[in-house]
């Protein structure tokens, strides 16, 4: 079980050299391949996540959730997205055409592009990059351009406001983002992603870096825009915000993306501080990369917790806290931790 994956891999080039294709043809098909099935998994998530947060949310507000469609409801969101894509795609006058159509397109491309750097377990990993940190964070802030796009493409004043939000709240919250990942790389003194997971293999860095990953757990649900900092959307201010005037499947593509981006901060969460595929108290029996998956739903089913618990805030106050408190919070953070790494090699040097 724990290189059913790597295995496959194996056998899958071992078969197209066997079809006579060169090496750079097998691994050029075989990188393709992986990328085929990162995006089937972030689909997949998503539809599973649209019913897992339906669950969650009944079960914390006494309710009963999904449970008509297939057993215990698990259709439902297969009937939802059949039903979105029943519904006509109205382009409105004036619009952009050819950006506002793109922006639900666009919207996946950020997550597939980092989910291939993403080491889901021990030598699972589609492409192992030096600087798969950096490749995350650049990767990643794309999304801002794309919704921001959408938004003022589409030619309504309700979309360009909840556009300017989404660029006011993004671009703050990226700041503490970045910066509380920094710890981490002064403590390995590397952007690997697999050399990150390594080096926790006798203690995890959400021990050693608490302060930074309170930081980047609100900074991760504010990038998300989700409760409570669900501020690009705003039913009684400016309606759906950015996806004011996208219906049908272009507004399913955003609905999906925010539950891929979900998935997104909860796999780099797990891998920069909850020890990524490392067994916690040795079982080893368990293959890495169930423990990885393990630890990610875990940061999800978290982030969900916060949806349904604090009520939303306002945008002065968000951008305040972002500005004022978590950007302070976590340039302490890195002051404390380079000195703590300075000592620590002086004593023990």
């Amino acid at each position: 079980m724990e290189n059913i994956f790597v295995n496959l891999a194996s056998g899958t080039r071992d078969l197209l050299g066997s079809a006579g294709l060169s090496g750079v043809a097998s691994d050029f098909l075989l990188m393709v391949l992986k990328l085929v099935g990162i995006l089937l998994y972030i689909l997949i998530s998503a539809l599973w996540l649209v019913y897992m947060e339906r669950k969650v949310s009944a079960y914390m507000q006494c309710r009963i959730g999904p449970n008509r469609v297939g057993p215990w409801g698990l259709l439902q969101t297969t009937a939802d997205i059949g039903k979105l894509i029943s519904k006509e795609i109205i382009i409105p006058n004036g619009v952009d055409k050819k950006i506002f159509l793109l922006g639900p397109v666009l919207i996946f491309m950020p997550p597939l592009a980092v989910f291939a750097v993403a080491p889901f377990g021990k030598d699972l990993v589609a492409i192992d990059m030096n600087i798969g940190v950096y490749y995350f964070l650049a990767l990643a802030s794309l999304s801002t351009v794309i919704v921001w796009m959408s938004g003022w493409a589409s030619n309504n004043k309700y979309s360009l406001l909840g556009g300017m939000r989404v660029v006011a709240q993004m671009v703050s919250y990226e700041m503490p983002l970045i910066l509380s990942i920094v710890g981490v790389i002064i403590i390995t003194g590397t952007l690997n992603m697999s050399e990150i997971i390594e080096a926790q293999e006798g203690v995890w860095f959400i021990l050693l870096q608490p302060l930074g990953f309170l930081i980047y757990v609100i900074a991760a649900v504010a990038e998300t825009n989700r409760a409570p900092f669900d501020l690009v959307e705003g039913e009684s201010e400016i309606i759906s915000g950015p996806f004011t005037e996208y219906s049908g499947m272009g507004f399913a593509m955003f609905f999906l993306a925010e539950y891929a981006n979900v998935v997104l901060v909860s796999v780099m969460a797990t891998t920069l501080f909850l020890g990524g595929w490392q067994a916690p108290f040795g079982l080893t029996l368990i293959p890495s990369w169930l423990w990885f998956l393990a630890k990610v739903y875990v940061m999800i089913f978290l982030i969900m917790w916060f949806r349904w618990t604090y009520p939303r805030i306002r945008v002065d106050q968000l951008m305040e806290f972002g500005w004022k408190v978590l950007i302070p919070l976590s340039i302490a953070n890195i002051f404390i931790t380079g000195i703590g790494k300075y000592l620590y090699q002086t004593i023990g040097g």
